[in-house]
């Protein structure tokens, strides 16, 4: 698994104060993506040690509300093992924190990956520059939904997150 950045103190990708991994791998090229550059599976740093304890020192915060998973695409099917046991850890570890993950694939496509049982909050969905709209909360275009993933799966149907 390799990433290109982890933003910490971060607002605008999901709820409250959080902390975001930028992975590097995307198949999905939307048109006019806000990040083209982690695109490339082989671009940005490896993600080792260093950058899993960089990642809990800003988890380990009281007022950090929880992380976030973004990119390029953290489901590009190369990196799903690794950010599987990453997501246990941090499950493990701070179960009191919200775990959020943006991704171009649609719902219908994932939730039966084992990681999907361990996230609070899916953002599907390609970016769709026809349908961008920057007042929408946590997504770039109005396709995407914010889905909360515990009721979605146990009501066996799509709950947007509210």
């Amino acid at each position: 698994m390799r990433y290109h950045n982890i933003t910490k103190e971060d607002m605008l990708n999901g709820d409250g104060l959080r902390v975001v991994l930028w992975l590097a791998g995307c198949a999905h090229h939307c048109k006019n993506c806000q990040n083209p550059i982690t695109w490339d599976p082989e671009g940005g740093l490896p993600f080792d040690e260093a950058a899993k304890q960089e990642l809990f020192a800003e988890l380990d915060k009281d007022y950090i509300s929880g992380i976030t998973f973004s990119g390029g695409d953290p489901l590009y099917p190369a990196g799903r093992e690794e950010l599987y046991a990453l997501i246990q850890e941090v499950k493990e570890r701070y179960p009191h924190k919200t775990i959020w993950l943006y991704t171009g694939y649609l719902w219908e496509e994932i939730r039966d990956l084992p990681l999907i049982s361990c996230l609070d909050v899916v953002v599907d969905g390609p970016f769709v520059e026809e349908l961008k709209d920057n007042n929408l909360p946590w997504k770039g275009s109005s396709n995407q939904r914010v889905i909360d993933v515990k009721t979605t799966l146990q009501l066996k149907k799509t709950v947007l997150y509210a």
